[in-house]
């Protein structure tokens, strides 16, 4: 496990940026946390990392959105399993093709409501908001 505390949201989103541009294909990233604890800024720091242009917002109400890109890495795929009742829900929106690929990177916002389905070597990704601004993010 490795700890990081970040102290305002660029740092947090910096973070993920840094991780994105390190994928090599085949990642899932399980982000866990409260309302508001980051995920989302996260998030759109690893997909800049990984060179996508598009803005990238909390799929919330859609559950799934997937972007394209033109290198090794063909698709980054997002997913909020907020509002889902139960892992079946999210294996009828087709996401496990996306799991089993090498050329795409998957994050899973509110992960712990899907864990029954998330791959082994899915890394998970807690984080915990400190104070208005600092976070704590561990990385297992």
């Amino acid at each position: 496990m490795k700890i990081i505390i970040t102290n305002n949201e660029q740092e947090t989103f910096n973070l993920g940026k840094s991780l994105g541009k390190k994928c090599c294909g085949g990642e899932i990233f399980a982000l866990q946390g409260n309302l508001g604890s980051g995920k989302t800024k996260f998030t759109q720091g690893l997909a800049q990392g990984l060179g996508v242009l598009n803005n990238v917002n909390s799929p919330t109400f859609n559950i799934f959105k997937l972007y394209k890109l033109n290198g090794r890495i063909k698709y980054f795929c997002h997913l909020d399993t907020y509002r889902l009742k139960s892992e079946e829900d999210l294996i009828s929106l087709g996401v496990e093709e996306f799991f089993n690929s090498p050329e795409a990177v998957v994050v899973i916002e509110w992960a712990e409501k899907v864990k029954k389905i998330l791959p082994v070597r899915a890394k998970i990704i807690k984080i915990e908001s400190l104070s208005p601004q600092t976070r704590k993010i561990s990385i297992y």
